[in-house]
């Protein structure tokens, strides 16, 4: 049966042609994600490799993380280090499963709603639950609870 190159090998792999191609600021990204990795795989409780759900996990962490410090560099003036952090986070979401657009999450969230039998703000935590369940990797954590927010106020 055939298996999908897991995120470490496929990483490796790319670290070493930035090596090759002598390109910095990709290698520096990658690098990056592949100590999350294996910070990972050396949690307690963890054998052997993590699975695709976690990856993910870490990749968006990864990504949400570049984003709030590009932001607070181009607040106080700081171009240049914002720009790294923009380069990294456009490779971390090479790697991250496509993302979703705010309507496409909106009719799942509806969805969601709608078989669970939500009714009312009450009713946010089995939403959320389910809701960052299924949109895991797709998705920002953030943007699901504005739209569940949203949605359970009508």
């Amino acid at each position: 049966m055939y298996k999908p190159m897991s995120l470490k090998l496929k990483i490796d792999s790319d670290i070493k042609a930035a090596m090759l191609a002598k390109n910095k600021e990709e290698l520096e990204a990658l690098r990056s994600i592949k100590s999350m990795i294996l910070l990972a795989e050396t949690e307690k409780g963890v054998s052997a490799e993590i699975s695709s759900d976690t990856e993910n996990k870490l990749l968006m962490k990864a990504a949400k993380q570049r984003k709030e410090s590009a932001e607070i560099f181009q607040k106080e003036k700081r171009e240049e280090l914002a720009r790294r952090e923009l380069v990294q986070l456009e490779i971390i979401n090479r790697y991250l499963p496509k993302q979703l657009s705010q309507e496409e999450v909106e009719a799942i969230v509806k969805n969601i709603i709608s078989q669970i039998g939500a009714k009312g703000p009450q009713d946010m935590g089995k939403v959320m639950g389910a809701a960052t369940k299924q949109l895991a990797g797709q998705t920002e954590g953030k943007l699901i609870s504005e739209l569940v927010k949203k949605l359970l106020a009508l």
